[in-house]
């Protein structure tokens, strides 16, 4: 559906796991029509992701946050190092949480704005996972997200980092930037010690830790959109998410603009692939 001279743009704040075949928006690379920005603040991690792709991504060795300076704190594990502390008597009551996140050493970094970038134009698709410094990164670049048809966040329950702002922070900021919330996945969950479950120490209960949240632009406010940002929309919603009916809304809803019949086609194409 995406026009041959168009593609979808997508901004990665943590990219440190794109290369693995694992990366959220996998299925959206498949398309051959994808341009990535990403920032990856570990300067080895970041080398190794320039090297390994093409032209069509770029990424910068950059902290995000309000543009001033900041601590980071390394950890044991590159993946769970930030710009806040971790919370280690909170962490220690779950199995296998502290020791993954054990302090190391605390560097004075710069950060930078996302409005302060130059080449962040005309995001399609955000992605960002900076260990508790999403809302931030969202308050301190409202230009970029604005651009944007879907934000893909990490978000916690509880404080994993001293002061950390949680699930309703993020929420509330977002939905007044003109997102609606539409799922969450990948749910983090632990036992608090000394309980497991079969044996492992990474197998939770209850007790949401961690999970990623995906807003949507309003869909309310569709109308204030341009036709080719829908037709984005609806390809990240099928490929990522398999939110088809929600795909369907946005197709009708250009059928309803345009008198077209794109609704209908994909409803077609979903009944032959079931057949």
């Amino acid at each position: 559906m995406i026009a041959d001279d168009d593609t979808i743009d997508i901004l990665d704040i943590g990219a440190m796991a794109i290369g693995s075949g694992k990366e959220t928006y996998a299925p959206l690379l498949e398309t051959g029509k994808t341009r990535i920005l990403g920032f990856e603040p570990d300067e080895a991690e970041c080398t190794k992701l320039n090297a390994d792709n093409d032209a069509s991504r770029k990424y910068y060795p950059h902290f995000v946050g309000d543009g001033g300076k900041a601590t980071y704190y390394e950890t044991n594990m590159t993946m769970t190092g930030s710009l806040f502390e971790p919370n280690t008597e909170l962490l220690s009551k779950f199995q296998n949480l502290n020791e993954l996140t054990t302090l190391v050493a605390t560097h004075d970094v710069e950060t930078v704005r996302l409005d302060d970038v130059d080449g962040i134009e005309n995001v399609d698709y955000i992605k960002i996972d900076v260990q508790g410094a999403e809302l931030s990164v969202f308050e301190n670049g409202t230009k970029t997200p604005a651009q944007s048809m879907i934000i893909h966040t990490e978000v916690e329950f509880v404080e994993m980092y001293k002061e950390q702002p949680l699930f309703a922070n993020v929420d509330t900021f977002l939905r007044s930037q003109g997102y609606q919330f539409h799922t969450f996945s990948n749910y983090g969950s632990r036992c608090f010690k000394p309980f497991k479950i079969d044996d492992n120490v990474n197998k939770g209960l209850n007790q949401r830790l961690w999970a990623d949240a995906v807003y949507v632009r309003d869909f309310m406010k569709f109308d204030d959109l341009p036709d080719n940002k829908l037709i984005k929309l609806a390809v990240i919603l099928n490929d990522i998410y398999q939110s088809f009916d929600y795909c369907y809304y946005v197709l009708a809803h250009l059928d309803q603009k345009n008198d077209t019949s794109l609704a209908a086609d994909y409803v077609a194409r979903i009944n032959a692939a079931t057949v």
